[in-house]
């Protein structure tokens, strides 16, 4: 399929539609989140778009750099075209994420993404503006859309000190100078949540207060929570008593903090660890129950269906379930990664001023990995 699929029909037959990022997070903020579902194989394609198609909801289809690199580019393009021919009804975006300077570069070169996000929260405040700004000016100059990140909480699962938890989140006010200076489109923010199985230790939970206060001086801004995935207590126990070691102590956000976040904001919600989660209980069962087999179809048509279920699941507690008949007679722009309204919109709008604060030491020249 060629990019800049429409929606609709072609001769009898329904042609997915591709919506720039930016489209559909503005259609989702302060009503639902999107689900930015991480998929890299056959079968989490399949699970994804099947619980998608059945929950008619809007989905972000994300790539991360090791996933690109896992899988190769080109196979996950030719993947997710299958997809598109597959699953008709499905509206969706695509989303590179966690990208550095040159996995973004390579991105906004593709074509066949409507978003990058540059993760550059690692480094200073100062230090994060220039490398996000210029991957801003390189993306809107083709009609991407572009998320950065602001703020880190890492460690939470080890015996890392609350003050230096706190002092990792995003301060709001440098939300706000942030995004005033480097242009980007939306921003993940740092709440009290993780990557990985274990988002949160002894009593803690999100900082809800923390995200409603970067609201309130981002009002209409899309918002981003990473680490968003429920790590269910169910899928833990049956993953120990299939022989894994994932500790009792694994936890994830809970229903409730979801829907909270939501109001205050956050219009894309990344989930990537209950799917791992699932693919690891089914396989494990699968081989303890089943020993002697070894027709690895068996296990992976069964996650298909699992992951299928969760997504759906995931799409009707974000509030995106159902929502797929509105926006495809909403008159949203198609979008094959590179679409002409938005390049035009995106290149047109107001660049990052000059900023003499930026570190002069990063301004190199973009790198491709090529």
């Amino acid at each position: 399929m060629t990019k800049g699929a429409q929606s609709g029909t072609h001769g009898e037959k329904q042609i997915a539609m591709r919506i720039a990022t930016l489209e559909l997070l503005h259609a989702a903020r302060g009503r639902y989140a999107l689900g930015a579902f991480n998929v890299c194989n056959l079968e989490q394609f399949h699970g994804l778009f099947r619980g998608a198609a059945a929950a008619r909801a809007p989905i972000i289809v994300q790539f991360t750099r090791v996933m690109r690199d896992y899988a190769h580019p080109l196979m996950l393009d030719q993947l997710l075209r299958g997809a598109e021919i597959i699953y008709p009804e499905v509206t969706f975006a695509v989303h590179h994420d966690h990208g550095d300077e040159a996995s973004c570069a390579e991105a906004i070169a593709s074509g066949h993404y409507s978003s990058v996000m540059i993760d550059a929260s690692h480094l200073s405040f100062e230090q994060n503006i220039a490398v996000t700004r210029r991957v801003v000016v390189r993306a809107h100059q083709q009609g991407i859309a572009v998320e950065a990140e602001l703020g880190q909480l890492k460690g939470v699962e080890d015996e890392t000190p609350v003050e230096t938890e706190v002092a990792l989140l995003t301060e709001p006010a440098q939300a706000e100078e942030f995004v005033g200076r480097t242009g980007c489109d939306s921003l993940a923010v740092a709440i009290g949540t993780s990557h990985g199985a274990y988002k949160f230790s002894g009593n803690q939970r999100l900082h809800l207060e923390v995200l409603a206060e970067i609201q309130r001086r981002l009002a209409g801004f899309p918002l981003v929570l990473h680490g968003g995935s429920a790590v269910p207590p169910n899928e833990v126990e049956r993953i120990r008593r299939a022989g894994g070691g994932i500790a009792p102590s694994a936890s994830g956000v809970s229903e409730a903090e979801l829907s909270q976040a939501i109001a205050l904001g956050v219009a894309k919600v990344n989930v990537a660890t209950d799917g791992r989660l699932i693919w690891t209980r089914v396989h494990r069962e699968f081989f303890r129950d089943r020993p002697g087999e070894f027709d690895f179809m068996q296990p992976g048509r069964t996650y298909i269906n699992e992951f299928a279920k969760l997504v759906a699941h995931k799409c009707e507690l974000l509030g995106a379930a159902g929502r797929t008949p509105a926006l495809t007679t909403a008159k949203l722009s198609p979008s094959g990664g590179v679409n002409n309204e938005a390049r035009t919109a995106l290149s047109a709008s107001p660049q990052p001023p000059h900023d003499k604060h930026a570190d002069k030491t990063l301004r190199t020249p973009l790198e491709s990995t090529r």
